[in-house]
């Protein structure tokens, strides 16, 4: 049989297995089902808002970095992006603890008020004519700084917000409004910056923030879901560590979604040197891109939001699948075809990123949560700093098309790794078919019952241990 059809109808297979979890016709009140709630309403507006604001100042930072301040230097953006991402990496522990420990809403205020002014502040320096390269450093290892923090309360406080029932719709629309904004804000700032300028772009972003923050003082708080504090005590990083390890498919899953996003998920890298260099495109051009890229992304998270259950197989195809349509999409000969590959890519990804975060979620015990959502964003965000330098390198150096292959074949083979370490281990039966699923995976009932088992018993047994005093 073919390799390359043999790899695609695994990947099909795995997706197509879950992208049909019932017979049940669409309904849009599944799909938005956590709309319902009060307080979700409110958080999701105003993570809308502040998306677009984050979104825009995104395209505007590489792209003054590209244009304005070297001579299209993708190794300068490279920095940008790792400065951006390398506080994950080494604050990421602290913040789960953080995350566990205090109150989220206030945490959110705080660190929400913390970006508002470093993005207000960065515009005024760009404005006044004084903006340099290592200003933009600065600011960049400054945001990183106050997402770290954010990140992990801003993921666990949608579990106080809807029903644990209602998790994994929360977060699939958590994804969708992310990228619902990631599909309005780079066209948007394309013609913002082409319009008004840079510094005005990263105003607004500044500006945005305060929409969390209003959303945030107007919850109602007796609607808000109580769950379980981790009380001070040492040791606490270590127990998050300790259960981490002690569920190997989260460990699987944290290898596979760190490996893409360390040398796959650098749109912001790739993207301004594909539109600059390859296509000979402007700001317009380039934001228009990010915006294509979130219509397959949108479209991804909404599909992860009608899912009710969330299996390790539906990531890892996932993953595979980005691998294969970013190689296609880095062989596109012209600017329009690049488009529209786009969209197979931003879906894929999407996909891989809200399963895998409703999945840890979801299995996750409240106290423990914290840590854990931190230790994935550490080893998710915190690869970056590690993998964009070396892409702005290969893009640089080579060409913005291999940058764009080296994350396409990275991906390719840490998916199917952990696929073959999944068949192995949970003995799943694989099963070839003519027709739509080419591949169909599916546990043993007996097989599966006894690995549910072990694995709801190897969880309680780690809640036990990390619940004593």
């Amino acid at each position: 049989m073919d390799p390359f059809r043999g790899i695609t109808g695994v990947a099909t297979g795995l997706l197509w297995s879950h992208a049909q979890p019932s017979h049940r016709p669409f309904l849009m009140s599944r799909t938005f089902a956590s709309l319902g709630f009060y307080n979700y309403r409110l958080w999701f507006a105003g993570a809308v808002v502040s998306n677009v604001g984050t979104w825009m100042q995104r395209v505007a930072q590489d792209w003054v970095v590209l244009t304005v301040l070297t001579e299209d230097s993708g190794v300068a953006v490279g920095v940008v992006t790792a400065l951006q991402f390398l506080p994950f990496l080494v604050l990421g522990p602290f913040a789960g603890v953080i995350a566990d420990r205090f109150a989220p809403r206030r945490l959110l205020v705080v660190t929400q008020a913390a970006a508002a002014f470093l993005g207000v502040s960065l515009g005024a320096i760009v404005l006044l004519g004084h903006v340099e390269l290592w200003h933009m450093y600065a600011f960049a290892l400054a945001l990183g700084v106050v997402a770290a923090f954010d990140m992990p309360v801003r993921q666990t406080f949608v579990s106080a917000l809807v029903p644990k029932e209602s998790l994994p719709n929360a977060v699939g629309l958590n994804s969708a409004s992310f990228n619902a904004a990631r599909l309005i804000g780079p066209a948007v700032a394309g013609f913002a910056v082409a319009g008004i300028g840079s510094g005005w772009v990263f105003i607004i972003n500044g500006l945005t923030y305060v929409a969390t923050i209003v959303a945030l003082v107007l919850m109602r708080t007796r609607e808000l879901n109580p769950f379980k504090r981790a009380k001070r005590s040492p040791g606490q990083i270590r127990e998050g560590f300790r259960y981490v390890r002690g569920r190997p498919e989260l460990v699987v899953l944290m290898i596979v979604v760190s490996t893409v996003a360390m040398l796959g998920l650098n749109f912001q890298l790739t993207s301004a040197m594909m539109a600059r260099i390859e296509f000979g495109r402007g700001a317009e051009e380039y934001g228009l891109i990010g915006s294509v890229l979130a219509i397959g992304s949108l479209s991804g998270a909404l599909l992860a939001a009608r899912r009710t259950e969330i299996r390790l197989r539906l990531i890892l195809g996932a993953a595979l699948l980005f691998g294969l349509s970013s190689g296609v999409m880095a062989a596109m000969p012209t600017y329009p075809l690049y488009l529209v590959s786009c969209t197979v890519v931003g879906f894929s990804a999407l996909t891989m990123l809200t399963s895998a975060n409703a999945f840890i979620q979801t299995t996750t015990p409240s106290h423990m949560r914290g840590r854990v959502m931190a230790l994935y964003s550490m080893v998710v965000m915190g690869s970056t700093p590690i993998g964009s330098p070396i892409i702005g390198w290969v893009g640089e150096h080579v060409s913005p098309r291999w940058a764009i292959g080296a994350g396409a074949i990275a991906s390719i083979v840490v998916a199917w790794g952990a696929i073959v370490w999944s068949i192995r281990y949970w003995n799943l039966e694989v099963t070839y078919h003519r027709h739509r699923p080419l591949l169909e995976f599916r546990y043993p009932d007996e097989q599966r019952t006894r690995e549910d088992a072990l694995v709801r018993l190897r969880a309680q047994q780690i809640v036990d241990v990390t619940s004593q005093p």
